[in-house]
């Protein structure tokens, strides 16, 4: 998720830069929404944002404030009429509308909003979208309130789960975080203006400086008189020790800790935890390499690459489908046989999900002619579902669950296994431990549930709600005339 407010700058170029630093946080769709402070212009499609967006594309979206997406589903399935930003409009102007999170009380405002004014009769989820980005557009959208912000200000505190918002009407940019912090949202200075990002990454590539992280529980405005900040909840920090773990890139910092040094620290902990005779540490590219380095280091072993990457493959962990999982991962892999060869491997990854990537990888490395292959994962065992942003919310996929670190050793086929501690694994981040979400880990959830039917990805689907794109992708809704889209080439 990316947002910027910058007169005199190519905002869409820069928003197209900043969600390609980004775009390992969702590979299934991309859209980039524009303001000339008079209309908003939004072009998004399914695929990596490379593929969705080129030169002629982004020099139709004018303006000077913009925000990006590039999707992973969490609530609602991967096809077109999902993709974001969402647009809305609102009884003040349009709205367009990033979010990167995960609510868990979508079913409780579903049920509000149709209380409230029916189910919508025009805006996305009226032509099927069933995310709950579109539920958050269409209640701001309904709102009677005086502005934009008003109506930002009491939806808020309403929303239950994981939630950072980037989104603009014709004039402002406006961003939010949740009281929690889950995921992660910055705040970053141009020299003309300003940014919001899901990571430091994402300034870096665009040239902003980092001012600061957005605060859970605040709320964000920028303008022509400037940036306001105010707040719609108390800060009750419980942010995702998983980013630390995976998701986020290495060259990221995340409250004020490097998330590269927290892997290679990491590893040295496993190392610390999980020793054994070896004559070769390897990582699994790229995600395990700076765990393997800190193993290594800490165990006193040569660090070498074991598997060569293809880097046009993408992340297999976050593609939808069970079958191109399984297929990329022989896609994306292969090992290095005069490397492995007759050796003991050390094999580090960052963790295990569903175990598909693992067991492919030891069957190669034994194909490969590796003598032994230890397992080492710097996260601990992945036993419970994640409500908050990340998609293994069913118990039946993760591995770990209902079976023993030796259950999961014999499934993978590896000589040993070793994960690391939780407590290991906390103390790399350098975060106090209740300031950390561990759900996925320990079971323990930072806000109440609902019951099982009112959550999971599907919440919001409807049969035949899948809506169908337009011949033209750019749709432009102006401020005047907010009864209609009108679709522009």
């Amino acid at each position: 998720m990316f947002g910027v407010w910058a007169p005199g700058e190519d905002v869409s170029k820069l928003t197209y830069y900043g969600l390609y630093a980004l775009q390992h946080r969702g590979q299934e769709s991309a859209g980039i929404a524009t303001s000339d402070g008079e209309r908003i212009s939004v072009y998004k499609d399914m695929g990596l944002v490379s593929q969705v967006f080129d030169e002629t594309t982004l020099n139709t979206l004018k303006g000077y404030l913009a925000v990006g997406h590039a999707r992973y589903s969490t609530t609602g399935a991967s096809h077109w009429a999902n993709a974001q930003p969402t647009l809305g409009a609102t009884p003040h102007g349009t709205l367009a509308l990033a979010h990167n999170g995960n609510l868990t009380n979508s079913a409780e405002l579903y049920d509000l909003l149709l209380d409230k004014s029916g189910f919508p009769s025009r805006g996305e989820m009226a032509r099927g979208n069933t995310t709950d980005t579109a539920l958050i557009t269409a209640l701001l959208a309904e709102h009677p309130l005086n502005s934009l912000e008003e109506a930002a200000m009491k939806l808020l505190p309403q929303l239950v789960g994981s939630f950072c918002l980037t989104f603009m009407d014709e004039t402002t940019l406006y961003a939010a975080r949740d009281p929690l912090g889950v995921r992660p949202l910055v705040l970053g200075r141009l020299e003309r203006g300003w940014v919001v990002a899901s990571e430091t990454a994402a300034l870096d590539i665009v040239g902003a400086s980092l001012v600061r992280e957005v605060e859970p529980g605040e709320f964000i405005a920028i303008d022509e008189n400037g940036l306001r900040s105010r707040r719609f909840a108390e800060a009750t920090p419980a942010g995702c020790v998983f980013e630390y773990v995976y998701l986020a890139r290495p060259d990221t910092t995340i409250n004020g800790r490097s998330v590269y040094e927290s892997r290679v620290e990491m590893g040295r902990q496993l190392a610390r935890e999980h020793a054994v005779e070896a004559d070769l540490v390897m990582p699994t590219p790229e995600s395990g390499t700076p765990a393997a380095i800190g193993y290594a280091e800490a165990a006193g072993i040569p660090f070498g690459h074991g598997l060569v990457k293809n880097s046009y493959v993408g992340r297999t962990f976050i593609e939808p489908s069970d079958t191109i999982r399984q297929l990329g991962i022989r896609l994306k892999l292969n090992p290095l046989r005069s490397i492995v060869a007759g050796k003991r491997l050390v094999v580090v990854d960052d963790s295990i999900v569903r175990g598909n990537t693992q067991r492919a990888l030891v069957r190669m490395l034994r194909e490969a002619g590796a003598s032994e292959i230890h397992v080492r994962i710097s996260s601990p065992p992945i036993k419970w579902p994640c409500f908050y942003g990340i998609d293994f919310a069913s118990p039946a996929e993760l591995i770990a669950n209902g079976i023993s670190v030796e259950g999961v050793r014999a499934s993978l086929g590896a000589d040993t296994l070793g994960y690391i501690s939780e407590d290991g694994m906390i103390e790399a981040t350098k975060q106090s431990r209740g300031n950390l979400c561990t759900a996925c880990f320990s079971g323990d959830y930072p806000t109440a549930l609902p019951k099982a039917d009112r959550l999971g990805k599907a919440v919001l689907e409807a049969p035949g709600a899948h809506a169908e794109p337009s011949e033209d992708l750019v749709t432009t809704v102006t401020s005047t005339a907010l009864e209609h889209e009108e679709t522009t080439a």
